[in-house]
């Protein structure tokens, strides 16, 4: 992959994941990638590589959601210093209980050489816990 801006790489990143091609999205991670999930909830920690971050922890978080209440995902605001660039989007779905789900996130990205290396996502936890996971 030719070297890409921060900017770029995110905002197509979080666009191709919004329109369902995941393999797209994948490819714009480096196989050593990290994301960084905040809180005390049993998905918080540190991921470390594409397969935990999309196998393990991503394709965890789909199973929370009922099968026709996957998120949808709305990029707001993309600002880039860089290799670090900050999104913002909305995921709005159902959760597996029939709950109602929005969250506002934000994500800090690192982009090295055109590919996402690592990612700090800040969201509200606790209405994760309270829709998702109760």
């Amino acid at each position: 992959m030719q070297q890409t801006d921060a900017r770029t790489v995110v905002t197509e990143y979080v666009t191709r994941l919004a329109a369902g091609e995941r393999d797209a999205a994948i490819a714009l991670f480096a196989e050593d990638a990290t994301w960084t999930y905040p809180g005390n909830l049993e998905l918080s920690r540190t991921w470390h590589g594409k397969q935990e971050i999309f196998g393990d922890f991503l394709g965890q978080v789909g199973t929370l959601f009922a099968p026709d209440g996957l998120p949808t995902l709305t990029l707001t605001h993309v600002l880039a210093d860089g290799p670090q660039a900050v999104a913002e989007w909305t995921a709005v779905g159902k959760a597996a209980n029939g709950a109602a789900y929005e969250n506002h996130c934000l994500g800090v990205f690192t982009v090295e050489n055109g590919l996402i290396t690592a990612v700090r996502e800040y969201l509200d936890t606790h209405h994760v816990a309270q829709t998702l996971l109760a």
